[in-house]
């Protein structure tokens, strides 16, 4: 944290805060988390505020939404009685610290585990289901919101995917059933297109404030309850699939209680494997940022190898399509973990021994953003050296073709029981601590 007028944001900031009538800032801190754009905390005289902006203008090319339009919808939401922020100025050119906004801070924590720890599952699903709806309701006529058409949303999805090589199995079969249970068209309503935990504020229990709404679009609001149902969202608890809170069946009752669309569950099974599908393709996307030289934060090269959380939720949503022979034959025997040595240590061990240093000596010198840096460099430093010892296999362009191409399926007698192995040893090497992990390990090997 630093008040120092000589801190790269200061001058600029102090541009747009007078166009606000507001003092110069002070106390700016970078927040941690945010996959795709930076947000800092500073106060401006009496106010608390939080800016939001991309790390270089570069991320914001090809946007389908600008943040001069990011910030007219915010606006349009806060007006419909969405619990949005309250826009306070945006960044200009000539304010040269790139592209964003300045809002004022709302009170409450984002912190997914802390609120399911304290929440009461019935009163914040009933707040969730509120604000759902009454997205899904905003009028953003006069804002240029892009309009999704899912047709061509999930052809350019599958052409980012060849781009990347279209060598993952497990991706290869969540484009394929896409393809074949495209849901007809639906009149479009207002999409937030981010509405999870993590994106949410709660205070003392009740959502406080709704953010991030850089992906918000017209389509179908069975997107938005499907997004924030991903197992990689619930976190501490993956067994409550509505929201990490309840179930899906209480959801949907407070979403059309509280005046939401009519739901289709088949909508939602679609949406649901096309945004797990979308994350993974977004992880993957974190890797070209950082090759690019667009962020060249440990982050975005962590963030990349979630991937293999996305694919082990795809094959536990698609594995229903496999036969019982097919779901009941046993899983091919896992890589065996390289030995210890007794000469000279292994490259992991040399990880090892890096990672404990900086747990031991660096991280009482540190505090706010450069202690989650230091986690994240630590848990780059663990993905390694698993991968050393453990060796897992995450590719097979061969059997991603033929699964794409409809060769191939789940009930190829062995692809499924393959599957599962890839899946189980890379998210084991990438996470070993994501909450699905066990279960479905205890699922598929019995254990």
């Amino acid at each position: 944290m630093t008040g120092a007028s000589d801190h790269p944001l200061h001058a600029g900031l102090t541009r747009a805060l007078a166009r606000a009538g507001l003092p110069a800032p002070s106390a700016l801190e970078r927040l941690s988390g945010g996959a795709n754009m930076e947000s800092w905390r500073f106060t401006a005289g009496a106010e608390t505020c939080i800016l939001r902006r991309a790390p270089s203008l570069e991320m914001m090319a090809g946007r389908p939404m600008d943040h001069a339009g990011e910030a007219a919808l915010i606006r349009a939401a806060r007006a419909a009685g969405v619990l949005a922020p309250e826009i306070l100025v945006e960044l200009e050119a000539g304010d040269g610290i790139g592209s964003g906004f300045v809002m004022r801070a709302i009170p409450g924590t984002p912190d997914p585990n802390a609120i399911l720890a304290v929440a009461d599952p019935q009163v914040l699903i009933r707040d969730i289901a509120r604000e759902l709806a009454a997205t899904h309701r905003t009028d953003p006529a006069g804002i240029p919101v892009p309009v999704m058409d899912t047709a061509e949303a999930l052809a350019e999805l599958k052409a980012r995917f060849i781009s990347y090589g279209a060598d993952r199995p497990i991706l290869a079969l969540a484009v394929r059933w896409l393809e074949q249970n495209l849901p007809a068209p639906v009149p479009p309503r207002l999409v937030h297109g981010d509405f999870r935990l993590g994106n949410l504020l709660v205070e003392d229990g009740r959502l406080s404030g709704v953010l991030d709404w850089e992906l918000a679009h017209l389509g179908d609001p069975h997107e938005d309850i499907a997004f924030g149902c991903m197992t990689v969202w619930r976190f501490s608890r993956p067994d409550r699939p509505g929201y990490g809170l309840t179930s899906i069946a209480e959801l949907v009752q407070a979403y059309e209680e509280a005046g939401g669309q009519p739901f289709d569950y088949d909508r939602f099974r679609f949406w649901t494997v096309y945004r797990t599908f979308w994350w993974a393709l977004g992880c993957l996307q974190m890797g070209g940022y950082w090759r690019g030289g667009h962020d060249r934060s440990i982050e975005r090269v962590v963030v990349a190898r979630r991937t293999s959380e996305q694919e082990l939720d795809l094959l536990l949503l698609l594995e229903d399509l496999a036969p019982e022979a097919e779901r009941q034959r046993p899983l091919p025997p896992a890589q065996a973990p390289l030995q210890p040595g007794t000469g000279e240590p292994s490259g992991a061990e040399i990880l090892t021994a890096i990672s404990e240093w900086l747990a031991q000596d660096i991280k009482p010198l540190v505090s706010g953003r450069g202690r989650f840096d230091l986690a994240v460099a630590r848990n780059a430093l663990g993905i390694v050296a698993r991968e050393l010892d453990q060796r897992p296999v995450a590719t097979d362009a061969a059997l991603a073709a033929d699964l794409m191409a409809g060769k191939a399926d789940l009930a190829t007698p062995g692809v499924l029981a393959r599957l599962r192995r890839m899946a189980l040893d890379k998210l084991t090497a990438d996470v070993p601590k994501y909450p699905a992990l066990a279960n479905a390990r205890a699922r598929w090997e019995g254990n």
